[in-house]
Formats: structure tokens, sequence, C-alpha cells
């Protein structure tokens, strides 16, 4: 036999040996990164079982579908004293509308001036946002009595109540710069300083709010737990 092709068939075989034993390893190393991910992922619903019984996130679950609900149940109650929207009331419903509700703005106006349609404008804009505060309006004209008692001699004239009671006055536009083209977010800024309105929160911020706390609550846990396997 030819030792060159002898020498060459021996080289082959020990080639395919290392092949196969290469290709055998490979094999292994994919079950085991197979086996370790399939544990990984056991883990990790192990893990959020675990959270989902956390009594912390339990209590902060609670504690905000309690919020939302009774935020819930005052918006109804408002909305049923007539807040939400900028309503036109005569001289007989005065007393009851101012009484009815803890926080009312009450602008007394003139159907022909152009002044009071600018502030009409803002009040019909904020009514929705401040539901919280009654918006109403009513007619100068119709209503000689409280225009007397409440000695309104300007008009527009905003009056701002609490239970029931006459706390402040905004008289033509002399708190907005004294012109016509101040902006809604001006009126709700002097309103807000007044107290007759609270500074609205966004919703966005209040759930930024709440998920903040989960994902402490969440860390506070995988710390508390690693602890305790260090343990």
């Amino acid at each position: 036999m030819d030792p060159n092709a002898v020498k060459s068939t021996l080289s082959n075989l020990a080639f395919g040996n290392v092949m196969a034993a290469a290709a055998r390893d490979y094999q292994k190393e994919l079950l085991v990164g197979q086996k370790a991910q399939a544990s990984s992922s056991v883990n990790e619903e192990v893990d959020l079982d675990e959270l989902m019984d956390d009594p912390e996130l339990e209590k902060l679950h609670a504690d905000r579908i309690a919020a939302l609900k009774k935020e819930a149940e005052k918006r109804e109650t408002w909305k049923k004293k007539g807040h939400g929207e900028f309503r036109e009331i005569t001289e007989g419903d005065f007393l009851g509308e101012v009484t009815g509700s803890e926080k009312v703005i009450c602008h007394f106006y003139h159907k022909e001036f152009y002044r009071c349609k600018i502030m009409d404008k803002h009040l019909k804009s904020l009514a929705p946002k401040h539901i919280d505060t009654k918006f109403i309006k009513i007619d100068a004209e119709n209503a000689p009595f409280f225009i007397a008692k409440l000695a309104i001699k300007t008009l527009p004239c905003v009056v701002l109540f609490r239970q029931g009671i006459a706390v402040d006055r905004l008289v033509g536009f002399q708190d907005l710069g004294g012109k016509d083209d101040f902006t809604t977010q001006t009126l709700e800024a002097l309103l807000t300083k007044k107290g007759i309105i609270d500074k609205k929160k966004d919703e966005d911020d209040e759930d930024d709010v709440y998920q903040e706390s989960v994902r402490r609550t969440v860390r506070s846990s995988v710390v508390a737990d690693s602890d305790s396997d260090s343990d």
C-alpha cells in the first residue's frame, strides 16, 4: 500500500474525529443553554407570582382603586349640583345655587356688553376643568335685588362665593391687565390665587406617581429577596 495514501487516510480520519467531537460539544452547549433559559423563565414566573402576592403592592393597588372610586363619587355629586358646566340662572334660583355648593363663581353680566361676552368665553372654558367649583351667570338686568344687595356698580362683575358668602370679586378687567386680550390661563391663575379654584393636577402626573410607587415597592421586594437568598 502506498505510504502516502495511508498517511492521507489517517489524517482524514483524525480530522473527521475532531469535527465529530466539535459537533457533539456544540450540541451539548445548545442543550445547556436551552435548559438555562427554561430555568430562568421558570424563576421569572416564580418571581412575578411572588410580587403579585406582595402585600405592599396589593395595598398600593387597593388604595389607588379606592381613591379613583372616591373621586368618581365626588364628581357625580358635583354634577348633580350643576357643576362641570357654565350655566345661566334666574334671580329666583340665585340663593339656592350659591348656598348649595362650597365654592361658586357667579358672573353678573349684561347681554349687550362686549366685555361680558369675553368673560363668558373664559369661564365657559374653565367650568369643565374645575368641576369642584360651580360656574354660573345671571343677567344683571333681571336681578335688581341682588345687584343692589351686593352693591354691584360695574359690569362684568364676577363674584366669588364660599359657603354662600361673597368673599371676593373681579370688577371689570382691572385685575386682568385692563385689556380685552387676556388669556384663559391668566384668569385661571387669578382665580387660583384667590382660592376659589384649585390648581389642577394632571391625570398623567397622578398615574406617574402611582407607577413610581409601584416601582419602588418592586425594587424593595427584589432587594429583600436578594438579601434573604445571600443569607
